[in-house]
């Protein structure tokens, strides 16, 4: 097939349920590629010989090696190349933001001028992972070395992955009773049904890893006292500290960070209300302050969960919004109003301590920031008021500080991310590694898995091995 062919296949939309549908139920919103769709998809690919989306992938996939054998309908060889790199290829074909990574570079969409005529690399990974059975992992001869990975998230898997197929002997432990990290208690089941971590979590079971629930490392039993028992240890904890935006009526009944909103509905299973026990606050106007993808995911929960109208408010225009395009629109689509250039100034409270209304101010773009993004400059005498009964601030979250709090070996900057070697990803504890958001501070999945592949190899040259 000529590239003036391959450019002449329209892309392919992917199939969703019906908005109005959905809005109302926790069931995947994204269908998926049927395999023809998957197979089309991929042929669009021009293989370019230098391949710019490999530069935009965080673990380096061989995208146009796996889309040549999808174009073929060899959807085992695609799957087996993708998981070279990715340990995560059902979870990544989801949730990672491909417009900002891989197909940002991709020559099909700069020719088109439009990202969202890019070929559609995380579909078709969806595809192959979805629809392909995974042969077992091979794990090298036992090396006799003891791993601790503390946490269970996209660094942590990856990093217990890797050093399990090594050989070392490798425990991984876990906070909650679940493992998974933000996959299970941060994403929805909508966006990312929780059977798809837990097969990857049955995967590092094969390869042997042992997991230990129910352990919060500094309070169950300190870094320190663990260290005396291993030769090295990985700390992938996360970022999962919230932030609020210090106004007046955070503290008010029906004020939420999004962690332990989003926390309640996924991990606790808050909406299967006749089967789980979890207290959940039913909001009937609920505004959610932020633009990021937990800010998209926050409003759309409030939806699933009956709220009768989910207001998402964000000082920036739609523009700037650092939530992934496809969440924006899926969001819209299901009835949640925007409130774009403006921010709220206080929560109301009723004579109960309820919340009652939010006062927002009305805002202008200004200047670029440090970030590249305009900066919002609020409008004097702005301000304007309007019911709601429930708050959910999404605003962003910070390193997990147990940790650090309770090991002062370990050096943190000032917003508390784990310093490490950038070559080694070793902490200023010798032995001791850390990668994900804990050092990176909230980023996407696919980044976290890459430091904890970079972890493991520093592991991997510190045993010697």
């Amino acid at each position: 097939m000529t590239a003036k062919e391959r450019m002449a296949i329209p892309p392919q939309d992917m199939p969703q349920q019906d908005p109005a549908v959905r809005a109302r139920n926790m069931l995947e919103v994204a269908l998926g590629y049927t395999a023809e769709m998957a197979r089309k998809e991929a042929s669009r690919c021009l293989n370019c010989p230098a391949k710019p989306c490999v530069e935009g992938c965080p673990v380096k996939i061989d995208i146009p090696r796996f889309l040549a054998f999808a174009a073929e309908g060899d959807f085992a060889n695609a799957l087996a190349v993708i998981r070279e790199s990715s340990l995560l290829p059902a979870v990544c074909g989801r949730v990672c933001p491909q417009e900002k990574q891989c197909q940002k570079y991709c020559t099909v969409g700069k020719m088109f001028k439009d990202v969202a005529k890019a070929i559609a690399i995380g579909r078709v990974e969806r595809y192959c992972a979805d629809n392909v059975e995974c042969a077992k992992q091979d794990r090298a001869a036992s090396t006799g070395k003891k791993v601790a990975v503390i946490g269970s998230g996209p660094a942590s898997i990856t990093c217990a992955a890797d050093c399990a197929r090594a050989g070392h002997d490798v425990t991984m432990f876990e906070a909650f009773h679940k493992t998974g990290g933000v996959l299970v208690y941060g994403i929805p089941e909508f966006r990312l049904p929780k059977r798809i971590v837990e097969k990857e979590i049955e995967g590092l079971k094969d390869l042997g890893v042992k997991i230990v629930t129910d352990f919060v490392v500094g309070k169950t039993r300190r870094l320190s006292a663990i260290k005396n028992d291993f030769d090295a240890i990985f700390i992938g904890t996360g970022a999962g500290l919230p932030k609020f935006m210090d106004i007046e009526g955070e503290n008010l009944i029906g004020v939420f960070s999004a962690n332990e909103y989003l926390t309640r509905a996924n991990l606790m299973k808050a909406y299967l209300e006749n089967q789980a026990a979890t207290p959940f606050w039913h909001g009937r106007k609920v505004a959610v302050l932020g633009g990021g993808n937990v800010a998209m995911d926050a409003a759309r929960m409030a939806l699933r969960l009956g709220s009768e109208e989910v207001h998402l408010i964000y000082r920036r225009s739609e523009k700037e919004m650092p939530a992934r395009i496809e969440e924006v629109h899926h969001a819209k689509e299901e009835g949640v109003i925007f409130h774009t250039l403006e921010n709220a100034k206080r929560i109301l409270g009723d004579d109960q301590g309820r919340v009652c209304a939010i006062e927002c101010l009305k805002y202008e773009l200004g200047e670029p920031d440090t970030s590249g993004r305009r900066s919002p400059v609020p409008i004097e005498g702005s301000e304007f008021e309007f019911p709601v009964d429930t708050v959910v601030v999404a605003v962003g979250s910070g390193a997990n500080p147990l940790i650090a709090a309770t090991t002062p070996e370990i050096q943190t900057d000032r917003k508390g991310h784990v310093i490490v070697d950038e070559a080694t990803r070793m902490t200023t504890m010798p032995g001791v590694f850390a990668g994900g958001d804990i050092v990176l501070g909230a980023a996407t999945v696919i980044l976290a898995m890459g430091e904890g592949r970079a972890a493991a190899v520093g592991i991997n040259k510190y045993l010697g091995f």
